[in-house]
C-alpha cells in the first residue's frame, strides 16, 4: 500500500512538471496571439474586421502593448519620426535609412534635358489619413510621397531655363515653390512635409559641354572686361601717384627756395649789424681822437704830455742829460723838447 501511494505521488509530480511548461508556452502563445507592441517612435491605427464597427477606426494609438484579437482586429503601425526620400540614381551618395526612387529627369524651358536628385524630408502626421488614403504598409511612399514630389518638382523646375539652373538663387526659389505646393498637397492627407531639397543636377552629355562652353566663353568676356577695368584704375592709379610725387617735389623746392631766402636775409642782416658795428667802432675812435686831439691843443696841454712822458719814463732807472751849455736839457722844458726833436 505504501509502495502504491509513492508511485501516485510521483506521477502526479511528473505530470506536473508537464503541465507547468505547457501552461507557460500556451500563456506565451496567447500573449504574442493577442497582443501587439507598437515602440516608442511608432503610431498605430486599429482595422476591425467583423461586427458593426467593421473598418479603419479614426482613434490613433500610441506606442504600448495593445490587446489585439485575431481575425477580429489588426493593427496597422506607421512611423512618426521624420522620413527621408532620396530621389537619386546613386544610392551611396544617399543615408542609409532613406527610401529612394529615381532621380527625376526634368525638360528645361529650352528643351534640355537635366537629371535632378532630390531629397524631400517628411514626418506622418495623421496614420488615419494616411491609411485612408492610399492603405497600409509603404504604400504613402511609393503612392503618394514619390509621384507627387515627382509632378511638382517637374512643374516648377521645368520652368527655369538651363541657364537658371546655374543660378543658385532661381534653383532654390523654384525648390521652395514646389515644397510649397507638395506640402499644400499632402497635408489633407495626413503627411507633414518639412522641406524640398534640390542637392544636385546634371545636364545631358551632348547639352553639358555645350553649356560649359557657353560659360567659359561669358567668364572670359568678363575676364577681359575685368582686366580693362584693372588696367584703367592702374594708369588712374600711376597718375594719382605723378600728381602726387610732383606736388611733393613742388613743395619740397619751395622749402628749399624758402631756406634759401632766410639764410640769404640772415646773412644780410648779420653784415648790415657787423657793418653798422664796425662804422660805430670806427666814429667812436675817431671821435676819441678828435677830442684826444682837442684836449692836446687846450691849455694845461704840457702839462698831460709831461705827464704821459713821464708815464714814459716811469721804467728808466737813471737818465743823464746834460743840463747846461748850448746842449744842454730840461726834462721839464717841453717847448725845447719838443723844438729839439
Amino acid at each position: 500500500m505504501a509502495e502504491l501511494k509513492l508511485v501516485s505521488l510521483s506521477t502526479a509530480r511528473n505530470r506536473l512538471l508537464l503541465v507547468i511548461p505547457a501552461l507557460f508556452i500556451a500563456a506565451v502563445m496567447l500573449y504574442s496571439t493577442f497582443t501587439t507592441y507598437v515602440p516608442a517612435d511608432t503610431l498605430a491605427v486599429k482595422q476591425i474586421f467583423l461586427g458593426p464597427d467593421k473598418g479603419m477606426q479614426e482613434e490613433v494609438m500610441g506606442p504600448g502593448l495593445h490587446v489585439v484579437i485575431p481575425g477580429y482586429e489588426q493593427l496597422h503601425l506607421f512611423p512618426r519620426d521624420i522620413q527621408l526620400m532620396e530621389l537619386n540614381d546613386d544610392h551611396t551618395s544617399s543615408s542609409t535609412e532613406s527610401y529612394y526612387a529615381p532621380a527625376i529627369r526634368i525638360q528645361t524651358s529650352e528643351g534640355y534635358q537635366v537629371t535632378v536628385d532630390v531629397t524631400v524630408s517628411y514626418r506622418i502626421s495623421d496614420p488615419y489619413r494616411v491609411i485612408t488614403t492610399v492603405g497600409p504598409g509603404r504604400l504613402y511612399e511609393t503612392a503618394l510621397v514619390a509621384p507627387r514630389s515627382d509632378t511638382f518638382l517637374r512643374q516648377t523646375l521645368g520652368k527655369l531655363n538651363a541657364e537658371q539652373f546655374y543660378d543658385g538663387a532661381a534653383r532654390r526659389g523654384a525648390a521652395v515653390a514646389a515644397g510649397e505646393r507638395l506640402a499644400a498637397d499632402l497635408a489633407p492627407k495626413g503627411i507633414e512635409v518639412w522641406s524640398l531639397l534640390v542637392r544636385h543636377y546634371t545636364y545631358d552629355d551632348r547639352y553639358q559641354e555645350a553649356i560649359e562652353q557657353r560659360k567659359i566663353q561669358d567668364q572670359l568676356v568678363f575676364k577681359n572686361q575685368a582686366e580693362a577695368v584693372a588696367a584703367e584704375r592702374e594708369a588712374e592709379k600711376n597718375r594719382v601717384l605723378a600728381e602726387g610725387q610732383a606736388k611733393v617735389e613742388v613743395e619740397r623746392e619751395r622749402g628749399r627756395s624758402e631756406i634759401r631766402k632766410i639764410q640769404a636775409e640772415a646773412n644780410l642782416y648779420y653784415r648790415k649789424k657787423v657793418a653798422e658795428g664796425d662804422l660805430k667802432v670806427a666814429l667812436a675812435e675817431a671821435e676819441g681822437i678828435r677830442l684826444e686831439n682837442n684836449a692836446l691843443k687846450a691849455a694845461g696841454a704840457s702839462n698831460l704830455v709831461g705827464l704821459r712822458m713821464a708815464e714814459v719814463l716811469k721804467g728808466v732807472q737813471v737818465v743823464v742829460l746834460p743840463t747846461d751849455g748850448p746842449d744842454g736839457v730840461n726834462p721839464l722844458d717841453l717847448d725845447s723838447l719838443v723844438k729839439g726833436w
